[in-house]
């Protein structure tokens, strides 16, 4: 037995992976669960508008509102139109008795605490809560849910595929047919593409059948947003696929991506609610983009100019994702070098002294 317990050791210690999944999970699901689940949203973002703008900003509780904009002369419309921005998460309307505050629904954590908030003002203002009038939860979560099985599709499911090409020997013979890396990948990512793309359109309809999501927005808009969130897990999965030699570290791996973009991402705990080391953390996940743009669509019916941020972020991930895997790619397929039981070993190169070396050999 004591044989056996050294060998486990031994193996254990020349497997840096599990090892480092074995010390870093346990510590990274308390880093998140100590600072980051939290439902309790501290303080929410608020415009004032009317003609008594100045004077009603004044009385509310500024440990919770923070008033970002004072405009008398905006109107309702105005006030509306910040909502769907996601500007702001909540626009108060001055100039009537009660004044009227108005609710971004689709901000479930943060509308929550704002009613709860404005119900204990006694009736100097009354709320109305758009994109989600009912709070519902599956309103929030379906659009979240989508960017969840495109992640899981993206870095689980591709991965697997090219590492298991990778043990058969198959993905190595590419290097020696004229083919560049970018090719390469374009070509093994395209059937886990359109397999995503028909999933979210299910998970979509679904979504919108089951639970009466409603989709207020422009189909293209995020149709673009779920196609660049596409190839931004795509490209991790890639790039996991390039740095694992086993089906089992590319799921491991895989793993370690997709716990973050779960937890961190906004998607179960909202990011204003989090301390702020880790919800810088949740700003550097795609899902947190995509959720932002499959929310803003289908619930408020947002426009491509108010989601700039997000597909700006989603297009600068996905190429710098691409770039590291397909530079990552064409070392593995460079001429000259081959795996052997997972260990790159250099190929003699040039003619006559290459038939020497294995002549020799």
């Amino acid at each position: 037995m004591r044989a056996m317990i050294v060998k486990e050791f031994r193996e254990l210690r020349r497997d840096k992976r599990t090892l480092g999944m074995l010390i870093a999970m346990p510590l990274l699901l308390l880093v998140i669960f100590g600072y980051a689940a939290n439902f309790k949203v501290p303080t929410v973002k608020a415009a004032v508008v009317g003609t008594q703008a100045t004077q009603f900003a004044a009385t509310l509780p500024s440990s919770f509102f923070d008033v970002t904009l004072i405009e008398k002369t905006d109107t309702q419309a105005d006030a509306e139109r910040l909502l769907e921005n996601n500007t702001v998460d909540v626009a108060i309307v001055t100039g009537q008795q009660p004044a009227l505050a108005l609710v971004d629904g689709s901000n479930l954590f943060a509308s929550q605490a704002i009613v709860s908030v404005l119900n204990k003002s006694g009736d100097k203002v009354s709320s109305q809560i758009l994109y989600n009038p009912e709070l519902k939860t599956s309103w929030v979560m379906v659009p979240a849910i989508i960017g969840l099985i495109l992640t899981f599709i993206g870095t689980i499911v591709t991965s697997i595929g090219l590492v298991r090409e990778r043990e058969t020997g198959t993905l190595e013979q590419l290097a020696v047919m004229p083919i560049k890396p970018a090719t390469v990948i374009l070509g093994k990512i395209s059937p886990y593409f359109l397999v995503a793309s028909i999933d979210m359109i299910i998970i979509t309809g679904l979504g919108m059948l089951l639970f009466s999501v409603p989709f207020n927005g422009n189909p293209f808009v995020f149709v673009l947003g779920a196609g660049l969130f596409l190839f931004v897990v795509l490209g991790l999965g890639v790039f996991i696929s390039t740095i694992s030699q086993t089906t089992g570290q590319a799921i491991q791996t895989a793993f370690m991506f997709l716990m973050p973009q779960i937890l961190l991402s906004g998607m179960i705990f909202p990011l204003d609610a989090m301390a702020a080391g880790v919800r810088w953390i949740g700003y550097l996940l795609p899902l947190t983009y995509f959720t932002m743009i499959s929310q803003g669509v289908m619930l408020r019916g947002a426009s491509l100019a108010s989601l700039w941020l997000p597909f700006l972020m989603l297009t600068v991930m996905a190429v710098v994702v691409f770039s590291g895997a397909t530079l990552r790619f064409r070392r593995d397929l460079a001429p000259g070098r081959r795996r052997h039981h997972g260990t790159v070993v250099a190929e003699p190169s040039g003619g006559q002294a290459g038939s020497e070396a294995r002549s020799g050999s």
